[in-house]
């Protein structure tokens, strides 16, 4: 085998499912600055927001985990443009009624108001 081939980091890690409080002990690399307590041993401690514990594939059950939030992003980002979109439309009923109700003149040609009408 060659020599020096895997990481000097390569521990016991323990990680945990922030969704339901699992955890597993694993050996991996990751580093991390917190730690905890399992079984007497204090072993380094990863938290993970999904795991085979809360994932819908390997628990059956489907439910929305939205961590961070993203959902309600999307939701306000979607009633801002729609906002916006109603406020742009009746913007541009006043300059339509605006500009009908104003009386017909005429036009000299080459007058550069008929030009952009």
């Amino acid at each position: 085998m060659k020599k020096d081939l895997h990481p000097a980091n390569y521990r016991p890690v323990v990680f945990q499912d922030i969704n339901n409080d699992k955890t597993f002990i694993a050996k991996s690399t990751a580093n991390t600055k917190d730690s905890t307590k399992v079984d007497g041993i204090e072993y380094p401690l990863v938290k993970v927001h999904i795991s085979s514990a809360s994932h819908p594939f390997f628990t059956g059950q489907e439910r929305l985990v939205d961590v961070e939030g993203r959902v309600d992003k999307f939701k306000a980002r979607a009633a801002a443009a729609k906002a916006k979109s109603d406020e742009m439309k009746k913007r541009a009923q006043k300059k339509q009624s605006k500009s009908t109700s104003e009386p017909d003149q005429k036009q000299k040609i080459g007058d550069s108001k008929a030009a952009k009408k």
